[in-house]
């Protein structure tokens, strides 16, 4: 039986740190994994047990310490896309029929919607412009 080269080992060891990446989606997992791999090729090239360590060591840690930061950045700068109700707030529409505390109709999205004000005072007349702050059920809450 022959002994198993390091290199192969430390692939080994990438592989199994991407299982946890795909199953969890953490990316440090993915960082550690780049470190075995470093640690690999350090083993490919003649190094021994330390300087394997020592370069698996130093990659992860810079690829947390520089990436993970980059990355929550990216993550933290994209808009969610709203979809449904939620992507009706926010949007104006055209008064059909007078709108009151009580209700009244609005034209919203080419569609026809019940509405009723945000503020039980306000009232607005057919072809005034609202803007819609909320959904409540098939009503919308006018402005």
């Amino acid at each position: 039986m022959t002994d198993i080269d390091a290199w192969v080992w430390w692939l080994i060891a990438a592989a199994a740190l991407g299982i946890p990446l795909v199953i969890t989606a953490m990316p440090e997992f993915g960082m550690l994994s780049v470190g075995a791999v470093a640690g690999a090729v350090t083993a490919g090239l003649g190094g021994g047990i330390v300087p394997q360590v020592l370069v698996f060591a130093v990659v992860s840690c810079a690829l947390i310490v520089v990436v993970r930061p980059i990355a929550a950045r990216h993550r933290a700068g994209q808009p969610q896309l709203a979809t449904g109700i939620d992507a009706l707030k926010g949007k104006q529409a055209v008064v059909i029929e007078r709108v009151d505390h009580r209700g009244g109709r609005i034209k919203l999205g080419g569609e026809i919607w019940s509405a009723r004000t945000l503020d039980g005072d306000a009232v607005f007349e057919p072809e005034q412009q609202v803007d819609v702050v909320d959904i409540e059920g098939a009503t919308a809450i006018v402005m």
